[in-house]
């Protein structure tokens, strides 16, 4: 009684980004003319049903599925994922950029409001690295999607480069209501010096609605666990904090955990899943 009673007690262990998708589900079919990357089609799945499976052997209590480029701004099966367990699945969507609704349409903010509230969405991604010569993530006609997602307290996930960092800075002063994470280490050079953006990404630490995903692998030149990577991951902690810092993906759960040599047990209670639970779930 005492065990279960602690068990509760305890943070929940959350990946904070897994995708999610079927090609055999005719209720799920992946249209290639809708996928914002349709020159890769997949050839096996990986449903919702092995997600769970595989929380289950790691002992993650929560997961975030970020909606993949297979079905494009058909949100439809991540929605599904977060129906099938509302209080630990949560679902970042796709809706606004490359080869999806265009920024300047009027019609975003609804939209983003549907996601929310009738496909129980979290938020969306928005991945502007696909645009790197376009700057629409700060630019005026993205203001009512971002005033929309402050007022419905909504996630965005921002993919992007180093050049366009300064974007965010824009908008998370902005829009301080609006939950922002930066995923994959903002695609940072690791072998380049700090002022070809990692500076920049460690000058977001300013802006207290801006938190890290720590996806060692993008940026790494190495095989597991990217030590290469370490010591930006180190600079990063230091200036955010583990209170801003999630991890995603079932192999670095292994890594922050066990391997990561400067993160205390408080440390890991944070980017294990405290951080992740009080960004994507409201329960």
């Amino acid at each position: 009684m005492i065990n279960a009673e602690m068990n509760d007690l305890r943070s929940p262990v959350v990946n904070a980004a897994e995708h999610a998708w079927v090609i055999h589900d005719p209720a799920f079919r992946i249209d290639l003319d809708v996928a914002s990357c349709p020159n890769h089609p997949p050839r096996s799945e990986y449903a919702i049903e092995h997600i769970k499976s595989e929380m289950k052997i790691h002992g993650i209590d929560k997961v975030v599925i970020s909606h993949v480029c297979y079905y494009g701004k058909n949100n439809a099966y991540t929605s599904f994922c977060v129906q099938s367990d509302p209080d630990n699945i949560a679902g970042i969507g796709l809706l606004v950029g490359y080869r999806l609704f265009s920024p300047d349409d009027p019609r975003n903010p609804d939209r983003l409001e549907q996601a929310i509230t009738g496909d129980g969405l979290v938020g969306l991604r928005l991945s502007p690295i696909y645009d790197p010569k376009v700057q629409w993530l700060n630019d005026p006609v993205s203001f009512p999607l971002w005033k929309k997602a402050e007022e419905l307290g909504a996630v965005f996930n921002i993919f992007l480069a180093p050049h366009q960092i300064g974007q965010v800075a824009d908008m998370a002063a902005r829009f301080p209501g609006v939950r922002i994470v930066i995923d994959h280490l903002a695609m940072i050079d690791i072998t380049a010096p700090d002022d070809a953006g990692f500076s920049d990404l460690l000058a977001l630490s300013k802006y207290e609605n801006v938190f890290v995903r720590t996806s060692l692998h993008n940026p790494s030149r190495e095989c597991i666990p990217y030590r290469d990577v370490w010591p930006f991951l180190e600079r990063i902690y230091q200036t955010f904090g583990p209170e801003r810092l999630l991890y995603a993906n079932f192999h670095e759960l292994l890594i922050m955990k066990d391997l990561i040599p400067f993160f205390t047990a408080h440390d890991k209670e944070w980017i294990l899943g405290k951080t992740a639970n009080g960004v994507y779930f409201r329960n």
